[in-house]
């Protein structure tokens, strides 16, 4: 263990997959920089049986307890057995849920894994996430007027983990390479209807990105180039000029997250129309 860092056991309840308990531990444990999160993932919890299993593994490693449990009586037992042992347990959902019913003026029907229903919104992320795949680093150029959106970029700015994120989210994303003396497909010029973004970095960040990509490459592959500094400064120009050409906004990545480049380039949307 890193010293100077002090960890804690973090223990995630739930009687569906867990998403929405990882989503809100990492961002309340982000704030906090001297702590390490020890995580302990109890999905799919649906009954005593099960619960009482878990709570006997929280009282040999005891920490937060946060869960997301609609069954009420399961809810009671998890305070209850947290108060005995003297740990902090939130329910995070109930507060939010709480807040739905007094503005609705309606109950909620409390019903496991509702996020996860297959409707309508399931299959549209389904039929964007194919889509992204099989458009992926310019595969399958030709049709972008079915995109949502396109993302443009020199290698290592994060184009497919960004349209992956975004496809995710609902949207077909199309992702393509920015290489130097190769032109862009004519019909991505001529697109109307997808909003096409650049995405750019400082020359530290891609060289450090491709250094620790060049390993384990095929015979021949020449990393000096990839890596060099002056041609990725070159490559950097070269996206700027294409981007500020054909009038295509720009996002720098240097210290975004993927989630924070996704969310920029969804701002730009109701901009873009």
């Amino acid at each position: 263990m890193d010293q100077g860092k002090n960890y804690f056991h973090l223990h995630l309840i739930s009687d569906s997959t867990g998403e929405t308990l990882m989503a809100a531990g990492r961002a309340a444990a982000a704030q906090f920089h001297g702590a390490q999160a020890l995580e302990h993932v109890y999905p799919l919890i649906r009954n005593r049986k099960q619960l009482l299993a878990v709570l006997d593994a929280i009282d040999g490693a005891p920490g937060i307890v946060l869960y997301t449990i609609i069954d009420t009586d399961l809810a009671s037992i998890i305070e209850l057995k947290c108060r005995d042992m003297g740990l902090p347990c939130v329910s995070v959902l109930e507060p939010v849920l709480q807040v739905f019913q007094r503005y609705l003026g309606a109950p909620s029907k409390r019903r496991v894994g509702a996020q996860h229903d297959m409707n309508e919104e399931y299959f549209r992320r389904i039929d964007a996430l194919n889509f992204t795949m099989d458009h992926d680093d310019g595969v399958l150029p030709g049709n972008f007027e079915d995109a949502d959106i396109v993302i443009l970029g020199i290698s290592r700015t994060s184009k497919t983990p960004t349209s992956i994120y975004l496809a995710n989210r609902g949207f077909k994303v199309a992702n393509i390479p920015i290489v130097q003396g190769v032109p862009l497909p004519q019909d991505l010029v001529r697109a109307k209807k997808p909003l096409i973004v650049g995405l750019i970095a400082s020359v530290d960040r891609i060289s450090h990105v491709r250094q620790n990509r060049i390993l384990g490459r095929t015979e021949g592959f020449q990393g000096e180039v990839y890596t060099d500094r002056s041609l990725i400064s070159e490559e950097i120009k070269y996206a700027r000029m294409l981007c500020d050409k054909n009038g295509w906004p720009l996002i720098d990545v240097t210290r975004r997250s993927i989630e924070e480049t996704a969310a920029a380039i969804l701002a730009l949307r109701p901009k873009w129309r």
